[in-house]
């Protein structure tokens, strides 16, 4: 086990678990966009669907699920559980300028 992996995924997933822990106590999603939400969990999910086909390791396959269970978790307190709390008018992000070159990259 690299070491230098180990610490980067365990500080990635205290970033998620902070963030779902702070949406979770405040219930609000006040200051959290959740256009770049879905992203993330957009993200997650493509780069990990090697999931179904191959097997690296335990801790490996671990990682991935929590990694897009956390994401998914994110996006439906933000969009379903606390959607009173969520501001689309201060989430400005616009995903088209971000989708639209990265789906036409795709095809290359």
């Amino acid at each position: 086990m690299n070491i230098f992996r180990l610490t980067g995924d365990l500080s990635h997933l205290a970033a998620i678990i902070i963030l779902l822990l702070k949406i979770w106590k405040s219930r609000s999603c006040a200051g959290i966009s959740g256009k770049s939400q879905v992203l993330f969990a957009l993200v997650f999910t493509t780069r990990y669907l090697d999931l179904l086909t191959s097997f690296i390791s335990l801790y490996n396959t671990t990682m991935k699920v929590i990694y897009i269970g956390c994401s998914y978790a994110t996006v439906y307190l933000i969009y379903m559980k606390l959607k009173a709390t969520y501001d689309g008018n201060h989430d400005t992000f616009r995903v088209e300028f971000l989708i639209v070159p990265v789906g036409g990259l795709a095809f290359l």
